[in-house]
């Protein structure tokens, strides 16, 4: 895979130290690689991380599975071996952002093992809830036809499906409850997905519906197997306190451990459920706003939102909304606005059939708009999403700090005096949601604590018990470690940034100015958005020192964890 390279001199110094007893690894200093090493030794671990399928399968052995680690410890031992104290702090950014990523993947390996413990890994439709194995086929967004250039990819991937199940009932060994009874919930809506994807082939590529009908009775078997065998997967599926912690530290770059996330967490939870109950009591004598009828009505409620949006973000000078952000690619993409109107709505929903501006913001101009400037940006090693939810707190986090950002900067003047009560019920939920992450995580609580949790503490009771969005934010949130958790604490970072530069720039603050600073530095966690932005980097350099990075950074050529630390400084 071409991953050694000019760092060859290095890597015989690996292995030769490599089979002692305790791995006393000697770091050998290089001062002659620069960033642009960093950078091509990044796209060379990018590539690692690509599993070659083999007719359309990945491979997820044991043997496979321990090569692979082998290979990524020497990926992190060439990266300890960079001398950076004479970089920039943008080129020092990046070295932080590169170690994270490989701190990523060795969580994985070593902590989460999808492949081993959850069983939802090998399911086709839950990209996004969690890891994803490679060679999934994406389902959700399918468009038949198929261009004849498309065609080889999907069949191989099609095929292969039974075999992907088939390996599933060899790697599961590690097996835990809570992970198979989260895939059981999907497993009928993977039926029926297969089952559509036949009908739709028949009318575009008739000589498909075959494969497709296989895959449909392989999702169908997998789940027989799991009903048959989830008693003995007694392994926890939370990852613990410890492994919290040192994924918050060496991962998402958070210089917190599980007890002060989770008390951040419980602060939020308190500051914005006060803030709820004091506009419902504003708000008493007032009647209860009509929520959408229809599709059609809820379409266009939708669409006034956005315009509403749209002109106050530009007369506000909220920030500099470039040509390339337009909702012309956005409007209906998450909406489903041709699905049958339900009977019952679940939880957003009851929100944005109100008051859609909250979340329209929260998807559009937080994500929407984020993905879009993602797709135009060049940068070797900021450009896109980092994987393994490295910029989660910040995709996320500041999503979630624009609704009551926005809401101060004065959006909802003007429109319904119920629309700051409707603000604080969304975020009530968010919270709840984020507690569930962290208790689930300390083992203190298991799938069914959490669910009754989040049932009994939405808001208004508007969370429907057993309902498809229920259970997919608990697979979020167990199978995507700290995923909803990153979101409320993001917001916070987010707080703390803007206070800190605010009094930084003092009477040369605007908003704009601000803003347009913080969406320059990237999706990148809020730690090293801080310090480029302000110049502070006391949190990078406590994240170093303490913990789980302490032990990482250790260097056996004389150098402390404070002396690594202090080749993160500003010099």
């Amino acid at each position: 895979m071409g991953t050694l390279h000019k760092f060859s001199f290095i890597f015989i110094c690996f292995i030769a130290i490599s089979c002692t007893p305790k791995e006393e690894t000697l770091i050998v200093i290089e001062t002659n690689m620069n960033y642009q090493d960093l950078v091509k030794l990044h796209k060379e671990f990018r590539e690692f991380q690509m599993i070659p399928l083999k007719n359309g399968v990945p491979d997820y052995s044991p043997d496979a599975v321990a090569g692979r680690w082998g290979e990524l410890k020497v990926f992190q031992k060439q990266l300890l071996a960079f001398n950076f104290s004479s970089w920039s702090i943008s080129e020092k950014i990046d070295y932080h952002l590169v170690r994270a990523e490989m701190n990523g993947l060795e969580f994985q390996h070593r902590v989460v093992r999808p492949w081993s413990r959850d069983a939802s890994f090998y399911l086709q439709t839950q990209e996004g809830a969690g890891p994803t194995r490679y060679g999934t086929l994406d389902l959700w967004r399918l468009s038949l036809p198929l261009e004849e250039e498309e065609l080889d990819d999907f069949s191989m991937k099609l095929k292969a499906v039974p075999e992907i199940f088939s390996q599933a009932r060899k790697n599961l060994t590690e097996g835990a409850v809570d992970f198979a009874t989260l895939a059981l919930q999907h497993l009928n809506e993977e039926v029926e997905v297969f089952e559509a994807l036949a009908l739709n082939l028949s009318k575009h590529h008739p000589a498909l519906v075959a494969e497709a009908v296989a895959a449909q009775k392989a999702v169908t078997e997998y789940g027989l197997w799991l009903e048959e065998n989830k008693v003995k997967m007694t392994a926890n599926a939370g990852v613990g306190k410890d492994n919290y912690s040192w994924l918050m530290k060496n991962v998402y770059l958070f210089p917190y451990s599980w007890d002060e996330i989770r008390m951040i967490v419980e602060l939020e939870d308190n500051r914005v459920r006060t803030f709820q109950r004091l506009e419902e009591n504003r708000n008493r004598k007032l009647s209860h706003l009509k929520p959408a009828q229809s599709q059609a009505e809820y379409k266009q409620r939708v669409k006034e939102s956005i315009e509403h949006i749209m002109n106050f973000l530009k007369e506000e000078e909220i920030f500099t909304v470039d040509e390339f952000l337009t909702t012309e690619d956005y409007f209906g993409t998450w909406h489903n606005f041709e699905d049958p109107w339900p009977e019952k709505h679940d939880y957003f929903f009851n929100f944005s059939h109100r008051e859609a501006v909250m979340e329209e913001t929260h998807e559009m101009v937080g994500h929407h708009f984020d993905e879009l400037r993602a797709k135009r940006n060049p940068h070797p090693i900021r450009g896109g999403f980092p994987p393994y939810k490295i910029g989660t707190a910040r995709h996320e986090g500041f999503a979630f700090a624009l609704e009551e950002l926005m809401m101060h900067a004065g959006y909802l003047d003007g429109r319904s005096s119920k629309g700051r009560e409707i603000a604080y019920e969304q975020s009530a939920f968010r919270t709840v949601r984020a507690l569930s992450d962290v208790y689930m995580h300390s083992h203190d609580w298991d799938l069914e604590d959490a669910v009754k949790y989040c049932v009994e503490n939405a808001p208004h009771g508007e969370l429907l018990e057993g309902s498809h969005h229920l259970w997919y934010e608990m697979a979020t949130t167990l199978r995507g470690t700290g995923h909803h958790m990153l979101m409320v604490v993001g917001k916070v970072q987010f707080m703390k940034l803007f206070r800190d530069r605010a009094n930084q720039m003092g009477d040369d603050f605007t908003l704009k100015k601000f803003m347009d600073e913080f969406i320059a530095t990237g999706t990148i966690p809020f730690s090293l958005t801080r310090w480029e932005m302000t110049g502070y980097d006391d949190e990078i350099i406590e994240l170093l020192v303490t913990n789980g990075a302490d032990q990482d950074l250790k260097a056996k050529d004389g150098r402390t964890a404070a002396d690594f630390a202090n080749l993160s400084g500003n010099k």
